[in-house]
């Protein structure tokens, strides 16, 4: 597995990670064995930058990332977040304060079992802190040795920019894939700019590019994405054309629709660094093969055209989700 440089200052991470959220939440049930095999099959492939956060199934994925980072903690370049808390009648919230941020580090590591994280993301944004108040909050762990880079999830620029000023910030993870591209507009501008990583999660649609999810049915009855806009009725079938159009493409490249939305995502720039989420060993090879694959600009293009932004049918989340991202 190759490497790319997060940021400017020396965070170094596999070119493709491993988003760990489904291991343990928001996609049906879950299978600790298979989880472990694949987080350790990982390992052996050499896809080692590991995302997970402490909100992911209460805490329990990052239980989970425990029992093998307990013997591979120095291969692993891993990556957590806070944010976002829930209460105990199970709303939902988001605490940005200094108070907050103390108590979440300190549960993470001793959920992870290590001293420290390679990389801190303030998950979601509480527009009632200052982000300088946050971000100056988190550099203080960086200053303890508790947490080694920043980053930021689902920011815009201007906020970018303002946390920058604060301390450096290595990575903005936000949604970005062929068919999720307002990154593009103006947090990609401003991160290039200031010389921030770009770690797109749901790299793959949240499955839908694979081709594998043609209907609701196929998905567990607690499944994320029964609610999802995108996989609504009628959504889906209108987004299964362009799903099509992407297999069609990754045919003639000789690759698999998951490759080949990977490697376009990959050729925007030798700063981004998908973290496509899997928990089956199969898939996680299948998406690690991607980071071999490079794409000639005709083949860039022909994905780009595969999926016109304005033909993605639905929005990435429901209102309350839209209204807690780019912030």
């Amino acid at each position: 597995m190759k490497h790319r440089m997060l940021g400017r200052d020396g965070l170094e991470v596999s070119t493709l990670g491993l988003g760990c959220m489904g291991m343990s939440a928001f996609y049906g049930a879950s299978d600790e064995a298979e989880s472990v095999a694949t987080l350790r099959r990982a390992i052996e492939l050499g896809v080692t930058f590991w995302d997970t956060s402490d909100m992911y199934g209460f805490g329990a994925n990052e239980r989970l990332l425990a029992t093998v980072l307990a013997e591979h903690r120095d291969a692993v370049q891993l990556a957590t977040k806070f944010g976002i808390t829930t209460d105990a009648d199970g709303s939902r919230r988001v605490r940005n304060d200094p108070e907050w941020i103390r108590q979440a580090i300190d549960a993470s590591l001793q959920r992870l079992g290590t001293d420290h994280v390679d990389l801190y993301y303030l998950h979601r944004r509480d527009p009632a802190v200052p982000i300088e108040e946050a971000v100056g909050a988190m550099a203080s762990l960086v200053a303890e040795g508790k947490v080694r880079y920043l980053g930021l999830s689902e920011v815009n620029g201007e906020t970018l920019r303002r946390a920058q000023a604060v301390h450096p910030i290595a990575a903005v993870q936000s949604e970005w894939s062929l068919w999720t591209r307002d990154l593009e507009d103006d947090v990609v501008p401003v991160a290039r700019e200031l010389g921030v990583g770009l770690v797109p999660y749901s790299p793959l649609g949240r499955g839908a590019l694979t081709g594998a999810v043609t209907s609701l049915d196929q998905l567990a009855p607690d499944d994320f994405r029964r609610s999802n806009p995108r996989f609504a009725d009628g959504n889906l079938d209108r987004n299964a054309v362009l799903v099509r159009a992407v297999a069609d493409v990754a045919k003639e490249i000789g690759c698999t629709p998951a490759q080949a939305a990977l490697a376009w995502l990959l050729a925007q720039g030798d700063d981004v660094v998908p973290i496509p989420g899997t928990r089956k060993v199969h898939r996680l090879g299948e998406n690690a093969a991607a980071a071999d694959l490079v794409l000639t600009p005709a083949q860039v293009e022909a994905l780009s055209h595969a999926v016109p932004r304005e033909a993605v049918a639905g929005q990435r989340y429901d209102a309350r989700g839209m209204a807690g991202v780019n912030l």
